[in-house]
């Protein structure tokens, strides 16, 4: 029996007749043609063809217009077509397709087959979770500003500032590459001593994820370098370099840190409602398969505004859907095969007032993400760390920012400064 992946569209066509549209695809995309060939020739073409699932036409309502008009388009695509790699199934499944008008690439479910190949993130939720010893509240993150043109010891007193503070987690920028200033292995070298200094006085472990650039040929080699140098984690700008180049990293047994994926690049895909690809299958789903162990993007709460709906999709594929599908094709699925969690982020503008939207709407697993909600406290950067976590202790005891603050003055001015979000 064979085994398919199944691709669903967004297409947007005032007068097409979508159920021929799906057809054509189908066919289009996978064997040229169908009509056309010999009956002979056929039976040995069936298994590379693909398959209508299902067509959904939304027509506009009384008075509304006609280019609103859309249907939700389900294609099976046979395994045997493409090898088991995410660029051969993206360029099949959406390569030419792309430029074809209004259609957007809106859910993608993978055949047991095809999962095989991916063991998934490596450490996941719960493996940096256990790294760091914190398992029963959010993790709080800070990341570096203004770091381009800085030299060594100002960016030692950034870090230590911010891990003084009491993050989990601190990653570089992801505009920090390569430069004479601060070179990988001496920023590794400053910053893992002021993480020893701030540990001794907060008692916490600390992930430093470390900006992974460089020739791609060369990023395995660099990513080596920066374990063998002390690196306990690595950021990773995984659009523009690609999901295969994530999978290669993610599955070098030497590379034995949480890859941290970031979004830059993606605002060129998901945000159009009728072209690119959707977030929860670019920063979801493919981030997820492709070994990312943390997910950023964009909260819906900050200055970057994703849409609530897209951001919550995202966390629901990176933390509980199945992502093989259940097309009747596809063969006995193997319950054995399940892919770790990757840890959300939601980012940009977070200040502690957002704190508890974050929380109801993520719950516990989920990464608070802070830069200038920690950077710009009116107290100082050590003050900002400390208004997270008593943001984050409030409201996991149930209690209104408000009335937190009036004993904890590091949330007080946060409040005082940037107010609360309801």
């Amino acid at each position: 029996m064979s085994a398919y992946c199944l691709a669903t569209y967004r297409s947007f066509d005032e007068k097409a007749d979508f159920h021929k549209k799906a057809q054509g695809i189908a066919v289009g995309l996978t064997v040229g043609s169908w009509t056309e060939l010999p009956e002979a020739q056929k039976a040995s073409m069936e298994k590379h063809l693909g398959k209508v699932v299902s067509v959904d036409v939304h027509e506009p309502a009384a008075g509304e217009s006609l280019s609103g008009r859309y249907a939700d388009i389900t294609i099976a695509y046979p395994d045997v077509n493409f090898s088991r790699d995410i660029p051969a199934l993206l360029v099949t499944v959406f390569g030419k397709l792309s430029m074809d008008g209004k259609i957007k690439l809106i859910d993608l479910k993978f055949s047991t087959d095809f999962l095989a190949g991916f063991p998934g993130p490596k450490f996941g939720l719960q493996g940096v979770r256990d790294l760091l010893g914190v398992h029963d509240r959010p993790l709080l993150m800070s990341i570096f500003k203004s770091v381009v043109g800085y030299e060594l010891p100002a960016l030692r007193e950034q870090f230590y500032l911010q891990a003084a503070g009491g993050v989990d987690l601190i990653k570089d920028d992801e505009i920090l590459f390569e430069n004479p200033l601060t070179p990988m292995e001496k920023r590794i070298a400053v910053c893992l001593e002021a993480a020893e200094q701030a540990s001794k006085e907060t008692g916490q472990k600390l992930l430093y994820a470390v900006n992974l650039t460089g020739p791609t040929s060369q990023l395995a080699a660099r990513a080596k370098r920066a374990i063998s140098e002390g690196a306990n984690a690595l950021l990773f700008n995984v659009l523009a370099y690609g999901f295969d180049v994530l999978h290669e990293l993610s599955t070098d047994p030497a590379i034995n840190v949480p890859i941290m994926a970031h979004p830059a690049m993606a605002g060129a895909t998901y945000p159009s409602p009728h072209y690119g690809i959707a977030a929860s299958v670019l920063l979801g789903k493919l981030m997820r398969i492709a070994g990312a162990d943390l997910v950023l993007f964009p909260s819906p709460y900050g200055s970057v505004v994703m849409p609530k709906e897209e951001n919550l999709a995202i966390k629901q594929v990176l933390l509980t859907q199945d992502l093989r599908n259940d097309y009747s094709y596809q063969a006995e699925a193997d319950a054995s095969l399940k892919l770790a969690t990757s840890f959300p982020v939601p980012s940009a503008g977070i200040h502690p007032g957002i704190v508890p939207l974050i929380l109801r709407d993520f719950g516990t697993d989920v990464i608070v993400n802070a830069g200038g909600g920690i950077h710009g406290h009116p107290m100082g950067t050590i003050a900002g760390g400390h208004a997270f976590r008593q943001a984050i202790d409030a409201t996991l005891q149930g209690v209104h920012l408000r009335d937190y603050a009036q004993t904890h003055p590091e949330l007080k001015a946060a409040i005082d400064t940037w107010g609360i979000k309801e």
